[in-house]
Formats: C-alpha cells, structure tokens, sequence
C-alpha cells in the first residue's frame, strides 16, 4: 500500500470569503499574518515568516455571500501551528484583549488548542504540538489522543 512521503506537508490552504477587507482585518490584523500580495478587491495571499502564502484569501465565487451552512460537506477547519505554547498565550491574550470569541478550547494530550470562528463562519484552530515523548500512548505504543478542557488561565500563566 503506498504511503505519502513522512516529509509531505500542507503548503497552504485557499478560503473563500465575501468580504475581503473584512477577513484581512482577521487574518493579518487580529492574527497578525503578513500581507504578501493583494489583487484588490478579490484576492490576497499572507503569510508567517515571508513565505509566498500560508493562507489565500478570495472572493472569486463568493463575493457578499453568507456562509456555508454548517451541516454541509466542507472545511471543518484550518489548523495553525504556533512553535510554542508561549506563542499560543500570546494569541490567546490578543483575541482577549480583542474580546474576539471562541468556539471552543482543548487539551488533546499531543495538542493544545484554540478553536474559533473568521468572519465568514470558517472555523479556525490555533494549536501547538506538545513535545513528542508526552504524547499519550497505551501499553502497545498505539497514540491515545483526547479531548479534554484547556486550563485557559494556566495557558496565560506562560506570559508571566
């Protein structure tokens, strides 16, 4: 059976929205992503780190329209990784401070994550991945992921 390559990553993901402006002031001015192109109105392409483009934005076939309904096939969500649970707090307190809500926030054992919604109702989880060996494994080695609640305060106490 072939198996995708152990380096093989997601390069980027492409969400429509109906309102561009809107969904950058998400994107690059609460998440702080970096605008690398923009054509108008219909499309933009940021970034961490000066990539070409992590996330695009366009309204080619969504231009002022409502959002997908929830019990439809589609994206559940786009995940961003942070590099540490630092960073994750960091996000954290700006979307606080934004008094931007969430939808959700978990401890998964491997992860701990944020999960909220952009203005077009696209679900969003912001995440950081725990260092491998405090992974949850059984006897046998198999990974036993969970969900449980996220201490939001004990993530906070990581900016003190």
């Amino acid at each position: 059976m072939y198996k995708v390559p152990a380096q093989t990553r997601i390069g980027h993901v492409h969400l429509k929205v109906s309102d561009l402006g809107r969904a950058l002031k998400f994107y690059h001015d609460l998440l702080g992503f970096e605008l690398m192109q923009q054509y108008g109105t219909q499309a933009a392409f940021i970034s961490a780190g000066g990539y070409h483009h992590h996330i695009g934005l366009n309204t080619w076939y969504s231009k002022g329209t409502p959002p997908a309904p929830v019990h439809a096939p589609g994206l559940f969500h786009t995940a961003i990784l942070y590099p540490t649970r630092k960073d994750l707090a960091a996000i954290l307190q700006r979307l606080a401070d934004a008094k931007y809500p969430l939808t959700g926030a978990s401890d998964h054992g491997v992860s701990e994550a944020l999960y909220l919604d952009d203005p077009d109702g696209n679900g969003v989880e912001l995440y950081w991945d725990k260092p491998r060996d405090q992974w949850p494994m059984d006897a046998s080695g198999n990974l036993q992921m969970v969900t449980e609640p996220l201490d939001l305060d004990n993530l906070l106490s990581e900016l003190k």
